[in-house]
């Protein structure tokens, strides 16, 4: 299955009556596990303007180079995302990088209801009783920035 199939409207997607999700603030997708925050040029760029400081400064103190692509560096000891500080709340959320932004509705997070609900085991915000629906047509919008297919600004309608 083509990321394109996940959400084009050719086919009723399995989550066609919505998915609920609040993020609660856990700091549990930001930490915990080996993973990486990839970064395009425009999460660059806003990051570089929120705080203030060059693209190069920034790209060293707070980036790595992984098979050619740039990943926010994390803890090694806990891989706590770089951005993540005390008491969990992220420093640069206002600009925080478009993976950030689009979790968990990415496309490999809702090929399938089994493959919801595994991530549901790692996200309290999935199905938390005071989650409010998210609409099919804002899931498909959202992995589609998510993966590339609609512009960030998208998320903003």
């Amino acid at each position: 299955m083509t990321k394109l199939n996940i959400i084009k409207d050719e086919d009723e997607p399995w989550y066609k009556d919505g998915l609920y999700f609040k993020c609660t603030g856990c700091g549990k997708c930001c930490s915990g596990s080996p993973g990486y925050v990839w970064l395009e040029e425009k999460d660059i760029k806003r990051l570089c303007k929120h705080l203030e400081i060059s693209r190069a400064e920034f790209l060293k103190k707070y980036t790595k180079t992984v098979n050619r692509r740039i990943s926010l560096r994390d803890d090694t000891k806990d891989y706590a995302c770089i951005f993540l500080k005390e008491g969990k709340y992220c420093s640069v959320y206002d600009a925080r990088p478009t993976q950030c932004k689009t979790y968990p509705f990415w496309i490999y997070n809702i090929a399938s209801k089994r493959q919801w609900d595994q991530e549901g085991k790692h996200c309290e915000g999935i199905n938390h009783p005071d989650a409010k629906k998210i609409s099919a047509e804002r899931i498909k919008t959202v992995a589609a920035v998510q993966s590339g297919l609609l512009p960030e600004d998208a998320l903003d309608t």
